[in-house]
């Protein structure tokens, strides 16, 4: 399998001009690479990939690509409403030093299976580089279904793994249970990466990891070695944490997380705001309470 672990949804540091971080962008990423983690996952949701320049996005996977300097594998996000577009955008795309593409279903037009289908079959014939499905219905407004990801594991080489978000168990399983051997399945969701790995997932694509990359890594390593309890003591310890970054959105929650432990400012590009006040003190005292110390 390519992509087993810990892989990280990096975020997009902006500054107080709204113009990209580069240096806080570079210190995450050596962070995540220090805590631990397998793969950087660049310009994906947590990214705020869909409020980018083009000018941007190259920039961003340039800097990325320089700063890894293969030290793990590198990933790229391209996923989008219009497939002929994302199939030029692939074809002008620099794979140099990317091992993966990582794309999402298609949001707001809502396709059918089908449509689904023909959408990630065109992705697949037109990547250079190993293809990772993003399932993640809540934003999207259409699920992948099992049986559509199973199709495309069987029927596309290319396609070699899925990021599952949509918090479904039964449905995860459903894919784990039938998946070719080749084929990854990954948690898009930090909180439930443990039950995934434990009915047989394979690791997880987080957020959380930006910040707290060793805490995630030791939670993932654990779990795939089927040390449980060490798991669940890493897990536990993390929960209110992972539940608090989410009550008010990705990524304005682990941007938070960033500006709190220093690595960033705390900047989202509208239409998200920062997260309140109210979040943002539970985030410093949980922090504090369970990473700090």
């Amino acid at each position: 399998m390519v992509f087993t672990g810990t892989g990280v949804a990096i975020v997009t540091p902006f500054s107080a001009d709204g113009t990209i971080d580069f240096d806080a962008l570079r210190d995450i990423i050596n962070h995540c690479i220090a805590g631990g983690v397998d793969y950087i996952v660049a310009m994906g949701t947590t990214a705020e990939t869909v409020t980018l320049k083009a000018d941007e996005k190259k920039d961003i996977l340039r800097c990325v690509v320089e700063t890894v300097a293969g030290r793990v594998q590198t990933v790229v996000g391209i996923g989008g409403y219009d497939t002929a577009d994302l199939l030029e955008t692939i074809k002008h795309t620099d794979f140099t030093g990317v091992s993966g593409l990582l794309s999402v279903t298609p949001y707001y037009n809502r396709p059918t299976q089908s449509g689904l289908i023909a959408h990630f079959k065109a992705i697949a014939a037109a990547s250079p580089a190993p293809v990772i499905l993003y399932n993640v219905p809540h934003r999207t407004g259409v699920n992948l279904t099992a049986e559509t990801t199973l199709a495309l594991a069987r029927e596309e080489k290319n396609i070699v793994a899925v990021k599952e978000a949509s918090g479904n168990l039964a449905q995860i399983m459903q894919i784990i249970k039938d998946r070719p051997d080749n084929f990854s399945v990954l948690s898009g969701d930090d909180a439930i990466a443990l039950p995934a790995i434990a009915v047989g997932g394979h690791g997880v694509i987080s957020v959380a990891a930006n910040a707290f990359p060793q805490e995630v890594t030791t939670i993932i390593r654990n779990s795939l070695k089927g040390d449980f309890l060490a798991a669940q003591t890493a897990h536990y310890k993390m929960i209110d944490i992972f539940d608090t970054l989410f009550v008010e959105g990705n990524p304005s929650g682990i941007k938070a997380a960033l500006n709190i432990l220093g690595f960033s400012q705390n900047f989202v590009r509208l239409p998200l705001v920062p997260v309140s006040k109210k979040t943002y003190e539970k985030l410093e005292t949980l922090i504090k309470s369970n990473i700090k110390n």
